[in-house]
């Protein structure tokens, strides 16, 4: 998806001006061995749950693709060994630009105590915390038929307290911003992965030093999950953009709704922004994933077992869209979309 080209403001340019130093300046670029050496030290750290073997599922997401039309966010061609020089702000699909840049931004924390940037800024983030909020409110309250009766403040009471019972986990948490917001909302169970360690750390570190040290915080990758646990909520706020902006960016996010549809509880909502897919954009990559899925649960020997017999993995709930200039990935947007999604 093409961003609308209008001139950005001065703190736009800014943001380039970063990510182009991250690249190009102090966050210099790893060579595919020691992205290796660095994936295998990983793998050691992050001891909890199994390993899924990289080419079974490489596969398995390669063959989803004929079942559909997936969103294709990177012109890269895999069999390139450096980016195009007009297109490095694209290096934001690789692993080691995010490691660079959050060992910066945690150097910065430590010499400074500046807690870095806020993805997609501050306006849609409170969005996305005020919309998991009422979603989770709502939700409940169904649930909760002797509320019926209730006045509308005793409800909303009620529903506030029913937050700390609701497990969340943020995909590509960075540096865990988000999940701070969403803790003095009133959510308890709070836990972040990220694929960069220097995320995590630097994640750790700002939620000791403002009085959240109950967050959890875990290197994973979501592409390569070893967590084990449900959530009844799952929150990506720019992580499949990311996701698509990798040279296999179309086999990753078959991968990625995988992977989602796994740690999300049943009856748990999604709740995923994006600034590289419109609302209609996201539901329709959900949609073909669905059936993907329900064409795997068939069973080829018995013909009276038809396409659609089963539910789909994830029930459109909710969008927001909301408007702010910034740029991404070289272009200047000027549209994020918060999409709610229901899990069957």
């Amino acid at each position: 998806m093409a961003g609308i080209q209008i001139p950005p403001d001065e703190s736009d340019v800014s943001l380039q001006q970063q990510l182009l130093t991250r690249v190009t300046g102090a966050g210099n670029l790893v060579s595919d061995d020691e992205r290796s050496v660095a994936a295998d030290s990983w793998s050691i750290k992050s001891d909890y749950g199994s390993i899924l073997d990289d080419e079974q599922r490489h596969a398995d997401a390669a063959e989803a693709l004929s079942f559909g039309n997936f969103h294709t966010a990177s012109d890269y061609s895999s069999d390139k060994e450096e980016p195009d020089p007009e297109a490095l702000t694209s290096m934001l699909g690789f692993q080691s630009y995010w490691d660079s840049a959050y060992a910066n931004e945690l150097a910065n924390f430590r010499e400074h105590g500046h807690a870095g940037e806020v993805w997609f800024g501050v306006d849609v983030m409170d969005v996305v915390t005020s919309l998991t909020k009422s979603l989770c409110i709502e939700i409940s309250q169904v649930q909760m038929p002797n509320l019926v009766d209730d006045t509308t403040s005793e409800l909303v009471e009620q529903g506030d307290k029913c937050l700390s019972e609701w497990s969340v986990l943020d995909i590509g948490t960075g540096n865990g911003i988000l999940l701070q917001e969403l803790a003095k909302l009133g959510f308890c169970d709070l836990t972040g992965i990220d694929y960069s360690e220097a995320a995590i750390d630097l994640a750790q570190s700002l939620a000791v030093h403002d009085g959240f040290s109950n967050i959890k915080f875990l290197v994973d990758d979501v592409l390569e999950t070893k967590m084990e646990r449900q959530f009844q909520v799952v929150v990506d706020k720019g992580t499949l953009d990311v996701i698509g902006l990798h040279p296999d960016g179309p086999i990753k996010r078959v991968i990625y709704w995988d992977s989602v549809s796994k740690l999300l509880a049943p009856g748990g909502i999604f709740v995923i922004t994006s600034c590289k897919s419109t609302e209609d954009e996201l539901v329709q990559e959900v949609e073909t994933y669905s059936q993907r899925k329900i064409k795997a649960t068939r069973h080829p020997e018995n013909p009276k077992d038809q396409e659609g017999c089963r539910d789909p993995p994830f029930k459109y709930y909710s969008h927001v869209r909301t408007h702010r200039t910034f740029m991404f990935d070289g272009v200047v947007e000027s549209r994020v979309a918060t999409v709610a999604f229901l899990r069957n």
